[in-house]
């Protein structure tokens, strides 16, 4: 998860009781907007779910309605970190389940604009005026990306699987005791 726990980023807690009744400002709805952002980068949120989620975060009048549009997210208090990491293989399943996302979202950026592009095409042209095939020039623009992170599966599994090794090596240095330097 490389959402931080951000509740000490809002101008009050919205846990507490006692701030849950407080009106909201933007700089809440951006610590939240962030929460939601980062949930769908790392494939915990369906874009439908984030649309949804960031509708209700600009429409929020209190601190107290935020909470629950991240508290599945991020925890609601700070977790002890493990005292083992994850494995290689662990991290190696992230990583492909990352791959996985970019793959999904390729497809869909590749299939949404070919079928819409077809589609006005095809209405055009229904009147016996059979003209030029532009959607396949979309179709070639779109298609790029889709066949590279297809064809580049392993480097981009070995990227994510590095950054992630790097992030726990990072954490795990944060762990530890610092020497006391007086």
């Amino acid at each position: 998860m490389s959402t931080p726990v951000p509740w000490g980023e809002f101008t009050q807690d919205p846990r507490r009781a006692e701030a849950a009744g407080l009106r909201a400002g933007d700089r809440d709805r951006d610590v939240v907007l962030r929460v939601l952002t980062d949930g769908y980068a790392d494939g915990r949120l369906t874009k439908e779910e984030y649309d949804e989620r960031a509708d209700a975060t600009a429409a929020t009048k209190t601190l107290g309605e935020l909470t629950p549009l991240i508290s599945d997210l991020v925890p609601h208090h700070p977790l002890a970190m493990g005292r083992t990491p994850a494995s290689s293989e662990e991290l190696h399943r992230r990583a492909v389940q990352r791959w996985e996302a970019q793959r999904r979202q390729a497809l869909i950026g590749f299939l949404v604009p070919t079928i819409i592009c077809w589609t006005v095409w095809l209405l055009t042209s229904m009147g016996g005026d059979w003209s030029f095939p532009w959607p396949a020039f979309v179709m070639l623009g779109t298609g790029v990306n889709l066949l590279q992170v297809q064809l580049r599966r392993q480097d981009l599994v070995a990227e994510e699987q590095r950054k992630l090794e790097k992030k726990q090596r990072k954490a795990l240095e944060a762990r530890r005791p610092r020497p006391d330097t007086r």
